[in-house]
């Protein structure tokens, strides 16, 4: 239970339905107890035919307590026959029996509906610091996990510690207060019979807990595999055009079935294991209500010193001490398999998040003057892909990074943004270093078009206003026609708002473009980036992209990460990057006349 002790802080704002649930289940197991020794004043008028009327008993202290409560029972009932009859009697007799019951199981509802509360509560409020944390790491975090896994966590996983958190709850109020009721009236009616089930109790609970604790280990190995096969799914249903184009689906269909082939293998294993602890317990107490037979028949029929009805009452209470000891089995096992789950939930959690902000940052109003990068180097684990880079951009400007695969151009973009920090150096805006401003602040000042046009599953105009929440239909239309967009969404069904799919599908990768760049305008940022925003499409599409790429760049600072040459030709300073570090820096002109590297660049694209 180490790990979800700590995720108790979760279940404090529920605290009232936690007390609330603990309360009822005291009235359960008190009612439950009751229940059952309502039973044994019907066994006495149904099976005593030896009715001696007697005077009230008096009381002569706690220890003559089982003397003073047989002797009391024949007075109250024979006092009662002789009053009202037999058959009323039972009837009275029957009615409390009744009674009993349904206060037991209200109790029993009201309990559970409470705890439904918390449960739901907790699950609710785990999942939205998940959900937090998801959205807050960063995103080398996600180059070195995988999205199935992560997915798994926030579903199955947060699952598992809900339905072990009813269980630890039953485990240490109900069942086990059932329990100590039923053990209290059973020494009370016979101390010798009852040392039989104290010494089973310790016995049964040492052999199931013995069955318990390999429990964890299979629990983790069944959530590890979840999130194996989810990740599957998740990576099948983002590559299914690849999947079907090169004709890989029984591959992919392999990779699923070996992944939930040893989920089921382990799944078996861990619920064969859970499985065992009701029969086991049922068994064990089944042996002990055999020995109580056995010896309570000798004391009834032999030593004559338990009367008979006692006797039956007795045994129906020790039976129902077997019901909440299965369920205290069946509770361990499920915190056992939640500690599991609780322990990945929490090694997410825990996940240090390396982008940080300082105390009290800035909260930067105003783009004044440049971006200015100073001798940066970053390398991703042990491999340097900047070293020494330096960069100056002022504000109105706008500079192309351009190079070959791999010479850092798109890490410049991820530094300036503080998707990453760098190693050494600096990136400063105004002179004040990123890492002094809020994160808030920083990426207030920056729109972002990236070569994979990033939709959601929402109607055009929401996903323009993921740039300004508040943007209203007229400035949503305005930017894209600034976008070269609203020629196309006017004719959509419902043109802004009509909902364009899953990471916008239902339109061509030009127009999911287009959106992009409009979404950017929207958000009006003083400094903007594009990520190769236009080298997935196609010329027509390029055109159109390129144009809307310039309307939005006016009056605007720009980092240009580019691979097409065609699309730079006019920015104020072209970047040449090889390796991490610059090759050349100028203007269009400057560089073609000095027949450099981007000389050789222009020519291998056939660029006039």
């Amino acid at each position: 239970m180490n790990y979800i002790k700590k995720l108790i802080p979760f279940a404090l704002p529920y605290k009232k339905y936690a007390y609330l649930n603990i309360f009822f289940n005291i009235l359960y197991a008190l009612f439950s107890t009751l229940s059952f020794v309502a039973l044994i004043p019907v066994f006495k008028v149904i099976f005593s035919d030896q009715r001696e009327a007697t005077d009230k008993p008096v009381w002569q202290g706690w220890l003559e307590l089982q003397n003073y409560g047989e002797d009391y029972l024949n007075y109250f009932i024979v006092d009662n026959i002789e009053k009202y009859g037999d058959f009323k009697v039972l009837m009275m007799m029957v009615g409390v029996i009744i009674s009993m019951f349904l206060l037991k199981n209200i109790s029993n509802y009201l309990a559970m509906y409470f705890i439904t509360f918390l449960r739901n509560g907790v699950l609710k409020d785990i999942r939205n610091k998940l959900y937090d944390k998801i959205v807050t790491l960063p995103l080398a975090f996600y180059s070195e996990k995988s999205k199935g896994d992560t997915i798994s966590r926030v579903s199955a996983d947060v699952n598992e510690v809900r339905n072990s958190f009813l269980a630890i709850l039953e485990m240490i109020v109900r069942e086990p207060l059932t329990i100590l009721f039923s053990l209290i009236t059973m020494l009370i009616l016979s101390p010798k019979l009852t040392l039989f089930v104290l010494v089973f109790i310790p016995i049964s609970g040492f052999i199931i807990s013995k069955i318990g604790k390999s429990l964890k280990k299979g629990s983790l190995k069944v959530q590890k595999e979840q999130g194996v096969f989810l990740s599957v799914l998740e990576e099948t249903m983002g590559g299914l055009r690849i999947i079907k184009a090169f004709n890989v689906e029984k591959m992919f269909a392999g990779k699923f079935e070996d992944s939930n082939a040893r989920y089921y293998k382990y799944s078996n294993k861990l619920l064969n294991r859970q499985n065992l602890a009701s029969p086991l317990s049922e068994l064990l107490g089944i042996i002990v209500i055999g020995v109580l037979l056995v010896y309570g028949g000798y004391l009834v029929f032999v030593d004559k010193t338990m009367d008979a009805s006692f006797f039956v009452g007795y045994i129906t209470l020790a039976y129902n001490i077997l019901t909440p000891a299965k369920a205290i089995a069946k509770a361990s096992y499920s915190v056992k398999r939640g500690d599991g789950a609780a322990n990945r939930i929490l090694e997410f959690l825990e996940t240090e998040n390396d982008i940080r902000e300082i105390e009290n940052p800035i909260e930067k109003q105003n783009f004044e003057t440049e971006i200015t990068i100073e001798n940066i180097s970053f390398k991703y684990e042990d491999h340097y892909v900047l070293k020494n880079f330096s960069l100056t951009i002022p504000k109105g400007k706008s500079v192309a990074l351009v190079g070959q695969s791999g010479s850092g151009k798109s890490t410049i973009a991820n530094l300036v943004t503080r998707f990453y920090d760098v190693n050494e150096g600096q990136i400063s805006i105004d002179g004040e270093n990123i890492k002094n401003l809020s994160k808030k602040s920083l990426r207030g000042f920056l729109g972002l078009v990236n070569q994979d046009s990033i939709l959601f599953n929402d109607t055009v105009a929401n996903n323009l206003r993921v740039g300004k929440e508040d943007a209203n239909d007229d400035e949503i239309i305005e930017a894209l026609k600034i976008a070269n967009a609203w020629e196309f969404v006017k004719d959509l069904p419902q043109d802004i708002h009509t909902n364009i799919g899953d990471s916008g599908g239902k339109i061509s990768g030009g127009q999911k473009q287009r959106i992009n760049i409009a979404r950017a305008v929207l958000k009006n940022s003083p400094i903007m980036i594009l990520d190769e925003a236009t080298s997935a499409l196609d010329t027509e599409s390029e055109k159109l992209v390129q144009d809307a790429l310039e309307n939005m760049m006016k009056n605007r600072t720009s980092i240009v990460i580019a691979h097409r040459l065609s699309t730079i030709q006019n920015a104020d300073q072209i970047v040449v990057m090889q390796k991490g570090e610059i090759a050349e820096q100028g203007t269009h002109a400057a560089l073609i006349a000095k027949n450099g590297v981007y000389k050789k660049l222009v020519d291998m694209q056939s660029f006039e």
